[in-house]
């Protein structure tokens, strides 16, 4: 029998989606900046790289991340030295010979003088000190005490680099303590030799954590993990070493004798360091710094801070992401939380968010041949974005700017009429609810419950044909609009002016046509991420020749030609189909593009030149050629380019079929009256 859940109940379990109060990733910011990107040359994958690395307005990247590792990885070293460990034995060497001295000089017999020379006669270094004092009879008890805690000291910091946390939990061990150490020690070198040599079982493990388990907080689960951790401290152990000084280094060996009263604790640990090299040869053993602070270093302090800087040198190369196949999932954000806090790890962990919703959201997607581009849903969202960019330009209002209602249905007339079956007009709701409460009267029933539409009641309104034109938009794509910074504001521009025709005036049909030595029609995606060429000429004639051809295809259509350069006509198309170039322009080329606009101008086209830049000889030229097609000329600022061609395309559009010559730059803005009716919503 099935047991039915009861609806009134609710079931609980713990939230595993992050924290609950933060924002939601803003991935229109980071679509911008990559589209930008990609605009301006760079590969979506670069651009999505790019942005994950800047950041955004209020997010930090991975750059700020980098450098706030490379700032704790620096003051570690500025503050830190490695003379700790020695420092602690020079101070309980001192404090043991004065306590010895004074017990001395209170004892008058022979030996007393005797063993006051042999103090007298200690060498100065601490560690040849401390082995020659290891068969010296102490009188004192403080003394004695004392010399003990340095041996004691030394086991437990020898034990401390290897094993975290052993300096402290070793504190005033017994012999016994010290015995059951020695034994871990043999068994665990026992274990790692039978592995490296393939002979040991996971039985063998099990027995062994068993048994010395609580040497090991980690818990590892195998004795792959428990090699693991402990080949990372001592080659972090051995990295230290390196770092000394052949003095320190001298001075620290000769005491490491001393550990415990015995030499046996340093040669199990020699030899666990000569299993674990061999086991994970892989680790750093070779490595060292240089140590310029004030703060000195116990052994075991010492090891944990360059695990620290090991840690750190691994966070800067995934924060980096410039190795091959690098993903923000890389980045261990447990290890950026223990060295940069917790701010930094929601900083990383936001980041790896917005590139895996880039990913499967759709706004990137794989090509062919396997690189990632911007997906048609993201032209979308970008081209939207620089539309109510090119808005605010125009407008200079701020606010809601989105359109209300698609061009291609014309204009309201200010009359409704009863819905029939295809149409895509907008509904009149005050006549189609007028509707629904006479029908309900009429039949007698209260409207008190509420009314139901039917589909008789709904009318829509009615709007009056609207001319639709063929606008082609040529936009010059020689390396010059690159090198002068024209190349990003021609993109956008195009981006924005397809956006528009695409979703207010679904009716109108757009030619995009780049010209540079030779011209091409392209669709908005492939000019969206053209590159800039080294490429010599500006073929107007041929983009004029495609123009005409798309008007040509279009006969009912208004044609409009929108065309933005930034340098006179230096090559055209010849009849064999070859580029022919030369500079300064020839008169064979001037003639050809003036015939083609003649050609142009004869179809009925509105044209209209975007000038970009001041030289004169372009200046002359482009007047000429407006003068002559009874075309118009607009010379914008590069960051006002979008709204100049956009402007000029709502002014020519919304005017209809008596005013299409008229133009739309009037009036010192952008559309005049035209602007206000078009973007009345805005």
């Amino acid at each position: 029998m099935t047991r039915r859940r009861d609806p009134h109940r609710s079931a609980y379990g713990p939230y595993a989606g992050g924290d609950p109060l933060a924002p939601p990733v803003d991935l229109g910011e980071a679509l911008a900046a990559i589209g930008e990107d990609v605009m301006a040359g760079y590969s979506p994958e670069r651009a999505m790289r790019e942005f994950l690395r800047r950041g955004g307005q209020t997010q930090r990247g991975l750059d700020d991340l980098a450098r706030q590792v490379a700032e704790r990885r620096r003051e570690l070293l500025q503050r830190h030295n490695l003379d700790g460990t020695m420092q602690q034995v020079k101070e309980l060497l001192d404090k043991a010979v004065l306590a010895e001295r004074k017990q001395l000089a209170r004892d008058l017999d022979d030996d007393a003088r005797f063993q006051e020379m042999r103090l007298d006669g200690l060498p100065p270094s601490p560690a040849a000190a401390v082995s020659s004092l290891s068969d010296y009879q102490w009188r004192s008890s403080e003394a004695r005490e004392a010399y003990d805690q340095i041996k004691d000291l030394l086991g437990r910091e020898m034990l401390d680099q290897r094993f975290a946390g052993m300096k402290q939990a070793l504190e005033g061990a017994t012999d016994e303590d010290r015995d059951r150490i020695n034994e871990m020690l043999g068994d665990l070198n026992d274990l790692l030799e039978k592995h490296r040599m393939g002979e040991d079982t996971d039985q063998d493990f099990a027995d062994f954590m068993a048994k010395h388990g609580d040497f090991f907080p980690e818990n590892p689960q195998n004795v792959d993990e428990l090699i693991d951790t402990l080949a990372q401290r001592a080659a972090a152990a051995q990295r230290m070493l390196n770092s000394m000084t052949p003095e320190q280094r001298a001075e620290l060996m000769a005491l490491s004798q001393q550990a415990f009263g015995s030499p046996q604790l340093m040669d199990s640990l020699s030899r666990l360091d000569a299993n674990l090299q061999m086991l994970r040869p892989g680790e750093d053993w070779s490595g060292g710094e240089r140590f310029q602070g004030d703060e000195g270093l116990g052994l075991g302090d010492g090891t944990g801070v360059f695990q620290d800087l090991a840690e750190l040198d691994a966070l800067s190369e995934q924060l980096g992401q410039s190795y091959p196949g690098a993903r923000m999932d890389d980045i261990d954000l447990e290890a950026l939380m223990r060295q940069l806090g917790e701010e930094a790890s929601v900083d990383a962990r936001t980041l790896a968010q917005i590139e895996k919703e880039l990913r499967e959201s759709g706004l990137l997607q794989r090509s062919s041949d396997g690189s990632l581009r911007l997906s048609p849903k993201a032209m979308r969202q970008l081209g939207k974005s620089l539309l109510r960019d090119v808005a605010d330009r125009m407008s200079g209002r701020t606010g809601q700017r989105d359109l209300r209602q698609a061009g291609a249905a014309g204009e309201p007339s200010g009359a409704s009429r009863p819905w029939e079956f295809g149409d895509t007009e907008t509904w009149d709701v005050t006549r189609t609810v007028t509707n629904a409460v006479q029908r309900t009267v009429s039949r007698g029933e209260s409207v008190r419950g509420g009314i139901r539409l039917e589909l008789e009641d709904i009318e829509i309104v009615e709007t009056e044909a609207r001319t639709q034109a063929a606008v082609a938009l040529l936009v010059d794509t020689s390396f010059s609009m690159a090198m002068d910074g024209r190349w990003l504001p021609m993109k956008r521009t195009a981006l924005a002016l397809h956006q528009l025709v695409s979703t207010q005036f679904r009716g109108d049909k757009l030619q995009l046509i780049a010209f540079g030595r030779r011209a091409q029609v392209m669709d908005i995606e492939e000019l969206t991420g053209l590159e800039p060429l080294w490429d010599k000429g500006t073929n107007l004639h041929h983009a004029l020749l495609l123009a005409n051809r798309h008007f040509r295809k279009h006969p009912s259509m208004r044609p409009v030609v929108l065309i933005v350069t930034d340098g006179e006509p230096t090559s055209h198309l010849e009849s064999n189909g070859r580029v022919f170039f030369d500079y300064p322009p020839h008169p064979v080329t001037i003639a050809q593009t003036v015939a083609e606009l003649d050609a142009t101008a004869r179809l009925g086209a509105q044209v209209t030149f975007f000038r970009l830049g001041d030289d004169p000889g372009l200046a002359r030229f482009i007047d000429q050629m407006a003068r002559r097609a009874d075309g118009r000329v607009v010379a914008p600022e590069a960051d006002d380019l979008g709204a100049a061609v956009v402007g000029s395309y709502l002014g020519s559009r919304s005017r209809g079929a008596g005013g299409f010559g008229a133009g739309g730059f009037g009036g010192g803005g952008y559309g005049g009256s035209t602007w206000r009716s078009a973007w009345t919503d805005f």
